[in-house]
């Protein structure tokens, strides 16, 4: 796990400007490798080959091919067997199988190797620049192509070193934000600045100047009808794999966990690799209806773990700016805090951390896939003069009765229960998913934006395949959305702000090909049991009390949070007189949030979130200004 940083012209001063902004990525080492077409840097967190054999740049014998890598290649032992008749290994580095599989198969060679990764490859002889990005985006690539520049990176900070990049705001990602959390499309919030998608490739011909980008895996839900005991077997026999060829590293490993399935899992077989017990770190919150660390705790006793704990409370919020400054573009997720102190606390004890990320989008862990399962068989087929006699039952429903049916469902106040009557009345399945899920739906932001946004038309086609179900529809527009920039990104930026490697089981590309074929209905089951055919995989190794566990949202008392702080924060940064100076939002809008806020708390917390994550990194990215709170 590293940073990388590149573009093709010589300037060494540049160079180190760029990687001393994102040492953090890798603080063992800094490596360069300049010529007259290229200047190639890397920050170096050593993980497996801790000599210095294990540098980078890296070359060939020949020093006619170079590369900076970032990432882990899980299978790169039994691809350098097939390679040493041919090769001289000077390490024991995966890096240097990547540099001599790419002698024997050019770019052909991705299609080979397994794990998660962002690199260039410096073709001197063909005067090319290679970059790839693992199968599911779990590593970040950056680049910048205009006139005859071309710059790339893990880190939009580092880019922003050179002069060539403007910081002007790209409008067109901010309703996307909006919706999602997180930007999740190919463009950066910074204009000219883009992220390569995952499973893509970019062939870069340094004499023409021309760049060409091309995908190179994808999967798409295609259900075989085989038996639950044939997918539980294979599954799970998957995940041993998955699990066991993660725990190759040099140093330290242990995992995040939080008493639930997905993180029991990683964690039970872990330990059957292990001969010591395996370090497991949770996080919970002084506020402590909140806190999932009883769970955890649980979990941890019963795996024998040593276990470790950290508390963290509404103090957090004064890391705010630097949380945000660490990630590039705005993440609007309140779980990066947790996330973020946890990588902190854990670098004491280890470097490398497994995480349960994914295992909600392949196997339906989500409470929407149930409602809009439930709208498409039932109430879909009632009239709408129905539809609103079940909302009037439903808004008549005492609070703690409605809570059974969905947590903090009385926290989220009469805009949740507006959104909710959007939900039941309309037949758009684009209109439902996003009124659940969305942070501003479309005519919040029309309204905020003051213009036309037209998200359900947007995503539509998401939802426009007669041949598929509507879940497995809800599943791939998570995965290839909020998974990747939300989910992944929270986990990459927060732990390598510490110098610490995230690896992510569930998401090992086999995995995500086979829960592609499983059916919805052993995913999410007749009885609306979600991760069923997970649960069912698994039984064996993690107790039965957990396997039960009805999945719990981990919250973040952002409600509670901002309450004390709401006035202060929002003054700072949603004023009157300084939003309609930016001349983004419709103020009337925040002036609405903040005068209902009381009686939609969770509900109007999570915009105001999203707001003031927006408005600290704008001062950030665009203004160029330190922040403070």
């Amino acid at each position: 796990m590293c940073g990388i940083f590149g573009f093709n012209w010589n300037d060494g001063a540049l160079l180190e400007k760029g990687l001393r902004e994102m040492k953090h990525r890798g603080p063992d080492y800094t490596g360069k490798f300049l010529d007259s077409n290229v200047s190639l840097g890397h920050n170096r967190l050593s993980i497996i080959d801790l000599s210095k054999s294990g540098n980078q740049p890296m070359s060939n014998e020949s020093k006619d091919i170079w590369i900076i890598f970032n990432g882990e290649i899980y299978n790169f032992k039994e691809l350098k067997q097939g390679l040493k008749q041919k090769h001289e290994f000077k390490s024991n580095s995966d890096t240097e199988v990547l540099i001599h599989l790419y002698e024997e198969e050019g770019e052909n060679m991705i299609n080979k190797i397994w794990g998660m990764f962002s690199f260039c490859i410096y073709d001197w002889k063909k005067k090319i620049l290679f970059l790839a990005r693992d199968r599911v985006g779990i590593k970040p690539l950056y680049y910048y192509k205009k006139n005859k520049d071309f710059i790339f990176g893990s880190e939009i900070k580092g880019m922003l070193k050179t002069n060539k990049i403007e910081r002007k705001l790209n409008l067109d990602a901010l309703s996307n934000f909006l919706v999602f959390r997180a930007n999740t499309l190919p463009e950066s919030f910074i204009k000219g600045v883009n992220k390569l998608p995952p499973g893509h490739r970019i062939l870069y011909d340094l004499k023409k100047n021309k760049i060409d980008i091309k995908r190179y895996w994808e999967t798409k839900t295609n259900a075989e009808k085989k038996s639950e005991g044939f997918y539980k077997k294979e599954l799970l026999s998957l995940l041993d794999n998955a699990v066991k060829i993660r725990l190759v590293s040099d140093v330290p490993y242990g995992a995040y966990l939080s008493g639930g399935v997905d993180s029991g899992v990683i964690v039970s077989l872990m330990k059957k690799y292990s001969s010591q017990p395996i370090k497991t770190f949770s996080v919970g919150f002084k506020e402590d209806e909140h806190s999932e660390l009883s769970d955890a705790r649980f979990l941890a006793e019963k795996l024998g773990t040593d276990h470790h704990e950290l508390m963290i409370d509404r103090s957090a919020i004064k890391s705010l700016p630097d949380i945000v400054y660490q990630c590039d573009e705005p993440i609007a997720d309140p779980t990066i805090i947790p996330t973020y102190f946890l990588a902190k606390y854990n670098k004491k004890y280890s470097t490398v951390i497994l995480t349960g990320e994914g295992a909600d989008e392949l196997f339906a862990g989500y409470p929407q896939y149930k409602f809009m399962k439930l709208h498409s068989r039932f109430a879909r087929k009632l009239p709408k003069f129905a539809r609103r006699m079940a909302f009037s039952f439903v808004r008549a429903m005492p609070k703690k009765m409605l809570n059974k049916f969905f947590s903090y469902a009385s926290a989220l106040g009469d805009k949740g229960l507006e959104r909710f009557s959007r939900f039941l009345l309309s037949n758009n399945f684009s209109e439902q998913y996003f009124n659940q899920t969305a942070i501003f739906n479309e005519e919040e932001q029309n309204e905020l934006l003051n213009k036309k946004v037209n998200i359900y038309e947007r995503y539509s086609s998401a939802f426009s395949n007669g041949k598929k179900d509507i879940i497995s529809c809800c599943q791939e527009l998570d995965f290839n959305n909020q998974l990747v920039e939300d989910l992944l990104m929270k986990v990459d930026k927060s732990t390598m702000a510490f110098g610490v490697e995230a690896r992510v089981p569930f998401l090992d590309h086999r995995i995500v090909e086979l829960a592609a074929k499983i059916p919805a209905g052993l995913k999410l089951n007749w009885l609306g049991r979600d991760k069923h055919i997970l649960r069912q995989a698994v039984r064996e190794i993690i107790p039965k009390q957990t396997m039960m566990r009805k999945k719990r949202h981990f919250f973040v008392p952002i409600d509670l949070w901002l309450d004390k702080e709401l006035n202060l924060l929002t003054e700072k940064f949603l004023s009157r007189e300084y939003v309609e100076r930016q001349g983004i939002f419709n103020y009337a809008y925040i002036e609405k949030m903040r005068k209902g806020f009381n009686k939609s708390k969770l509900f109007y917390s999570r915009q105001l979130w999203a707001l003031l994550t927006f408005q600290i990194w704008y001062r950030q990215y665009i203004k160029n200004e330190k922040v403070k709170i």
